[in-house]
């Protein structure tokens, strides 16, 4: 029997960093009152694929059949499952998920075929509810001390450009695909590219001043979206070749890169039912490589020699206190062998000497030094 993972999949044996993460993220989304949704992991696969089957990342879905023959995937994002979600709701319709999608795409490095996704979305958005859901993107990575570069552009925007430039019905997408990978490839293999298409010309945009763009109708929005970001103290940076999904988004598009240039954070305005909406997405496994966060590490051993019902009403009450305790029966030695294999913090023994003299010994694993301390003051320690 072969046990070892499947290719792109991966377990996660220290989990505390990414659950400390989730905590953060879902507090934030609580705070500006979105709802928790969880919604299926399986779904038909005719539902999956909607309306975009040519989507990159629709092509990579996860396929399979159930006992009765059905078509069946697994979703490979989170935001085409609101369809279902988003009927007769009194706008706007707030609402966050995070969970687990899965891609059959090729693996390097750190992409995964399974990742979790961490998003929060508004039925029914304006520029001011798009605001705010940037605001709360930027406010997270805030919170993990990750440096970042906020980018934004109008889908609306970027067609009035190609129409600009007189680009064919034929070859708009294509244009736009090219237009799309200057943060990858260099300037001149994007021109190479956009040759084909007799489409160079548009790099000349590449070095106007952002003034330059307000001759366009759809400029505007972008405009006051800025306007609207420096209330909440929002850095933004207007990059006019951002298209991110192109059968997907319709409107307001963006872009979170860290300093490595590696997309962290990403969404935009979609169309749910006819309804115009707008979603960030947070990649949790990416966000893990860089965050900096303070994860709650003091744990403590309690060490029952023969005082096991001591033992029990102890560490219920350390429980008690949002700390995390174990139990540990048997002998000493092999305790401390445990704390240490599992970097526990601190231990603390109970024989019958320290509960004839209601002390106990407590021992900081890091430094080994032993303390004998009352209850009262035991918490104190810990």
């Amino acid at each position: 029997m072969n046990s070892e993972n499947v290719k792109g999949f991966r377990d996660i044996e220290n989990a505390e960093k990414r659950n400390a993460m989730k905590r953060v993220i879902e507090e934030t989304f609580k705070r500006y009152n979105f709802k928790p949704v969880e919604m299926p992991l399986i779904e038909n696969e005719e539902f999956v694929r909607g309306n975009n089957p040519n989507d990159e990342a629709v092509s990579s879905v996860f396929k399979l059949k159930d006992r009765g023959e059905r078509k069946l995937a697994l979703r490979y994002e989170l935001t085409f499952q609101y369809k279902r979600l988003a009927k007769n709701k009194k706008l706007p319709y707030k609402i966050f998920q995070i969970g687990t999608v899965f891609r059959d795409e090729p693996t390097a490095g750190n992409r995964w075929r399974q990742f979790t996704q961490c998003d929060a979305d508004i039925i029914g958005a304006d520029l001011r509810d798009i605001t705010e859901l940037l605001n709360i993107a930027t406010k997270i990575l805030g919170n993990f001390k990750i440096p970042f570069t906020l980018y934004i552009n109008n889908r609306k925007l970027l067609q009035e450009i190609i129409d600009d430039f007189r680009i064919s019905d034929m070859n708009r997408e294509n244009v736009i695909r090219e237009l799309d990978k200057l943060d990858k490839f260099s300037q001149e293999e994007v021109k190479e590219n956009l040759k084909k298409y007799n489409s160079e010309k548009i790099l000349s945009l590449i070095n106007k001043p952002e003034k330059y763009f307000e001759k366009y109708k759809n400029y505007q929005d972008i405009k006051e979206l800025e306007k609207l970001c420096k209330i909440y103290n929002i850095k933004t940076v207007f990059s006019p070749f951002l298209a991110r999904g192109l059968s997907y988004y319709n409107w307001i598009i963006f872009e979170i890169k860290s300093d490595i240039k590696e997309t962290i954070t990403a969404g935009g305005a979609y169309l749910v039912e006819g309804i115009q909406s707008f979603g960030i997405s947070l990649g949790l496994d990416r966000l893990e490589l860089l965050a900096k966060i303070s994860e709650n590490k003091q744990r403590v051993l309690v060490i029952s020699l023969s005082q096991d019902k001591k033992s029990i009403e102890l560490a219920e009450k350390i429980r008690a206190k949002n700390i995390p305790c174990q139990i540990f029966y048997g002998k000493p030695g092999k305790a401390l062998e445990y704390a240490n294999a599992y970097k526990i913090d601190s231990v603390i023994f109970i024989g019958d000497e320290e509960v004839k003299k209601k002390q106990y010994k407590i021992k900081d694993m890091k430094s080994g030094k032993e303390k004998l301390v009352s209850e009262k003051n035991l918490f104190t320690l810990l």
